[in-house]
């Protein structure tokens, strides 16, 4: 009986193990997660770091948001600035901007609301794109098995795919990044992801071209234990723009604050 168990279950465990079908299985989820996440505010908290030369700190700008529903799409309010809170000028301004939406959405008919949160999915949509390539656009290897945290994990190299050419154009840069894949084992969301470009890669007309080498580092947490949603994005690397200014950058991006928000609620004021 044991035998015969393990026989049924063998494909099922081989699949498990196998990299390209654990990678495959975490696009697969991604959708109903993307679904999920949209029921939940955060605070988040931009710092951009321009380097010198030599990598130190130059100046720093950080800006922290709370981002909630309104009448069924987001609302990103700033509330505090290099970690002071607003000054009342700037907080009564951003109350006034608030309110003003808020009667602005209020007021919308049926196929306005629509178009606006239709135009907002779409544009989550374009975001998640590239994922529908990955299984194929990369060669995978299983480096082994990890906890992050909590949660036990596989480790999973990927390097692109000699000879493949990308189907999509958000897919693109595919051929010249590599990547590094932490997968939670009992769900197959990604807790972990490192990228590093392999070369320089252009966007937006070649207006931007990001150097080799930049790395990009995100991280996700198991909230409620229903959802992932992020935790940390880091981005470092150099840039150039128009092809004339070079930039020497760090972005850092954090979430935390996370709750549980009613997609029909609506946000009246932020006053105290």
């Amino acid at each position: 009986m044991r035998v015969f168990t393990l026989i049924v279950c063998l494909p099922v465990i081989l699949a498990a193990q196998d990299p390209r079908e654990v990678v495959r299985r975490s696009v697969e989820t991604d959708k109903k997660n993307a679904e999920i996440a949209r029921s939940y505010t955060y605070l988040e908290r931009d710092e951009v770091r321009e380097l010198d030369g030599s990598g130190k700190i130059k100046s720093a700008q950080i800006e922290t948001s709370d981002v909630t529903l309104l009448e069924g799409s987001p609302y990103r309010r700033l509330v505090a600035r290099n970690g002071q809170p607003l000054s009342p000028k700037e907080q009564k301004k951003e109350e006034d901007k608030l309110r003003r939406s808020n009667e602005e959405r209020r007021k919308e008919t049926a196929e306005q609301r629509q178009r606006r949160i239709a135009d907002w999915e779409r544009r989550q949509e374009r975001q998640r794109e590239p994922l529908k390539e990955l299984p194929d656009g990369f060669d995978f290897r299983l480096v082994g098995e990890e906890s992050l945290g909590s949660d036990e994990v596989y480790v999973i190299d990927a390097t692109p795919k000699p000879g493949y050419k990308p189907k999509l154009p958000s897919a693109a840069y595919f051929p010249k990044v590599k990547a590094r894949f932490w997968i939670d084992k009992k769900d197959y969301r990604w807790a972990k992801v490192e990228v590093e470009t392999l070369d320089t890669i252009s966007f937006a007309g070649f207006l931007v071209r990001v150097a080799k080498g930049s790395r990009l580092t995100i991280e996700q947490s198991h909230i409620n234990q229903e959802v992932w949603l992020l935790k940390s994005v880091a981005l470092r690397g150099s840039a150039r723009v128009a092809l004339i200014k070079s930039l020497h950058e760090e972005l850092i991006i954090t979430y935390s604050d996370y709750k549980k928000f009613q997609v029909d609620s609506r946000v009246v004021s932020t006053a105290p």
